[in-house]
């Protein structure tokens, strides 16, 4: 019976890997409250989870959830993907960050720690660390190059300070290059897949930064959504865990396997030649491998590729007018590691 089902709490459900956490969690007959304000989300990546009320959508902003609410008593888990992303507005916008990815956080975990919630997962990033040494592990130096990546690293050590101080049990899982259906259409320029979906839709040039020999370790949304359901189920707790496939791909390999030209755009200060997880720690912990191969994951996005169509079409001018504000306060320190 449905009143039987354990629940889990999803932020951010409505998004990116929210919803695809959604489906795993699905999969393992959880109920599962959404929370999402559906400014980044989509009511619609939810709907084929039908209308048996397995799945309920709280359409609040997580800033404005008080810590004894309703929607976290009785929860098992909860996974904070909810916050605000992106480079360039971060540096814009820097308190509109802080406060979202930051007191955001602060609410859930409170939330969460009144209500008893037996395991929270934070959903971290891998541009805490900067330009960092490959493969990289989970002790390399915090070096936080800009307002988004400060804010994340700052809501994963109030995830800490909430175990160590209230006995919360959180673990951290810092997301490297995450790619797959579902991923966000709209807003500011941002992540390679949603950039070059659309300019594949309009039969446009891929924007290839810099010379396309960089590297990412992409990671397809399902795999993510499995390792943060492994971080939940675990006996180890107050971990960071990093999240890759651990085998980095070039964007001009991206390019050949979408079919199509390319033009050139100028390389970005602060942005590293090669983001690599090591991916020892949470391979041993959790027994998590990737499943689905690079090669696999991007098929499966072009098969899929319809749902970029209404996303904003990029240009080499419309990103450099995006992006002036990078080159702006980054320059200087792009130059320090030349």
């Amino acid at each position: 019976m449905s009143a039987a089902r354990p629940v889990a709490i999803v932020t951010g459900g409505a998004g990116f890997i929210g919803s695809h956490m959604v489906d795993v969690l699905r999969e393992r007959d959880f109920q599962v409250r959404v929370i999402d304000s559906l400014v980044g989300g989509r009511e619609a990546n939810l709907a084929h989870h039908g209308a048996d009320g397995s799945v309920t959508l709280d359409r609040r902003d997580i800033r404005t959830v008080p810590s004894d609410d309703a929607l976290f008593a009785g929860a098992r888990y909860l996974f904070h993907f909810a916050g605000i992303g992106d480079i360039v507005p971060s540096i814009e916008k820097p308190i509109e960050y802080m406060e979202t990815n930051v007191m955001g956080t602060v609410r859930m975990l409170e939330g969460a720690r009144q209500a008893g919630v037996r395991k929270f997962v934070y959903a971290a990033s891998s541009t805490c660390y900067g330009m960092a040494a490959v493969p990289t592990r989970e002790d390399h130096p915090i070096d936080a190059k800009y307002p988004y990546a400060l804010s994340k690293y700052q809501g994963e050590q109030a995830a800490f300070h909430w175990h160590k101080v209230y006995g919360l049990p959180v673990n951290s899982v810092r997301i490297f290059n995450a790619y797959g259906t579902r991923s966000r259409t709209s807003g500011a320029y941002g992540a390679v897949f949603g950039v070059f979906l659309r300019q594949k839709l309009a039969g446009k040039p891929f924007t290839v930064v810099g010379d396309g020999s960089q590297t990412r370790d992409f990671l397809f949304a399902s795999d993510v959504a499995r390792a943060f359901l492994a971080a939940a189920e675990t006996g180890h707790v107050g971990e960071a865990y990093n999240l890759g496939a651990g085998k980095p791909q070039s964007v001009n390999y991206l390019v050949e396997l979408l079919g199509g030209q390319k033009v050139h755009i100028p390389k970005r200060p602060g942005e590293p030649d090669c983001t690599w997880a090591d991916i020892a720690k949470i391979t041993r912990d959790l027994d998590w491998r990737p499943r689905l191969s690079f090669e696999e994951g991007v098929a499966t996005v072009v098969a899929n590729i319809e749902y970029w169509r209404e996303a904003p079409l990029w240009t080499p001018e419309t990103i450099a007018a995006a992006t002036s504000s990078w080159f702006r306060y980054l320059g200087s320190e792009g130059k320090a590691h030349a």
